[in-house]
């Protein structure tokens, strides 16, 4: 399903200078149908509470729905997020969260995704689903 001429290395690389540096975002996994990152949950991604910010949890989410979505159109094309959503089940206030993007539709025009994000303990923390609309690169 995904282009197979980009590696983890390569997507990693193109975080830096990015939101996902500061907030230590890491793609860790490419597999047949999903992507996979991790992101701390320390100072960096806390809310004044000491919890992981709802808002760093989007982010995560739409760093990987985007990142796969982009492997799956061809290199004159890209994608964009035109709507996402998140549902924030469980507190996390320390460790790390992974992420993971599985595909619910990838047409010609739009696309949708859904991202678990889970705790250390495998414990469902966020559930989000991105919609990207496809469009031609200038």
């Amino acid at each position: 399903m995904f282009r197979k001429d980009v590696t983890l290395e390569e997507l990693n690389a193109l975080s830096q200078g990015t939101l996902m540096e500061p907030l230590g975002i890491v793609f860790t996994e490419i597999g047949e149908d999903y992507l996979c990152g991790t992101m701390p949950v320390d100072a960096r991604t806390h809310q004044p509470y000491g919890l992981l910010h709802g808002g760093a949890s989007v982010a995560l989410a739409e760093t990987l729905g985007s990142s796969a979505g982009g492997l799956c159109v061809g290199t004159d094309q890209g994608v964009v997020g035109i709507e996402i959503n998140a549902n924030h089940l469980r507190g996390v206030s320390s460790g790390t969260v992974t992420g993971t993007a599985r595909p619910i539709h990838v047409g010609r025009s739009t696309q949708v995704w859904e991202i678990r994000i889970e705790d250390d303990r495998g414990r469902l923390a966020c559930i989000s689903r991105l919609t990207l609309a496809v469009i031609d690169r200038p």
